[in-house]
């Protein structure tokens, strides 16, 4: 997630962007933000999807389905915010996760991840979210200033982990059976 998004002084300059939903139209232009993106966090050789990939998330049946807000100044879409759903089993309630947020340079500062924010927090709200979490990394000051300007704040006491390639290859080889559960985490009838 970028600090691109909104670092800067706020709403200086024209006025707000237009946010919708994204719509298949939009891929091209929502590729080529995500590849900026993927620049600007010196990422790039972590990118090896494929814009066919994202349009089967986005708008297919491929799981996990993500959705996307784009914003929209002078016709052109300027940034979007890239999201899905995941659930907290001690609130027993849904959550939602911001994968990217990412505004094209030229319009930094002007608003426009406060906008995309905003509207996400909409949708939060609407869906009866109690929180909407990210990551960012720990060398990108302007984006945790951008954040914490918004009034969110680190979590803390915890730490992010993953498991990846090789070794997550390793640790489900090491699973007794390829279909250990059934549908829900349940084991099959």
């Amino acid at each position: 997630m970028s600090a691109a998004a909104g670092a800067g002084t706020g709403r200086a300059g024209s006025a707000a962007p237009a946010v919708r939903g994204a719509r298949p139209a939009d891929l091209p232009r929502i590729w080529e933000l995500l590849l900026e993106l993927a620049a600007y966090e010196k990422l790039g050789h972590l990118t090896t999807g494929t814009p066919e990939q994202l349009e089967r998330h986005l708008f297919g049946d491929a799981w996990p389905r993500v959705e996307c807000l784009v914003a929209e100044s002078g016709g052109e879409i300027v940034g979007y915010a890239l999201f899905f759903g995941c659930f907290s089993s001690f609130w027993t309630a849904p959550l939602l996760w911001l994968e990217d947020l990412y505004v094209t340079g030229s319009l930094r500062g002007r608003g426009v991840g406060r906008v995309l924010l905003a509207e996400l927090a909409r949708i939060a709200v609407e869906r009866g979210c109690p929180r909407v979490g990210w990551a960012v990394l720990d060398w990108n000051a302007p984006a945790m200033e951008f954040y914490r300007r918004l009034g969110a704040t680190r979590s803390a006491g915890w730490m992010a982990f993953e498991l990846a390639g090789e070794r997550l290859a390793a640790l489900a080889a090491e699973s007794g059976s390829a279909r250990a559960t059934g549908a829900g985490g349940a084991p099959p009838a």
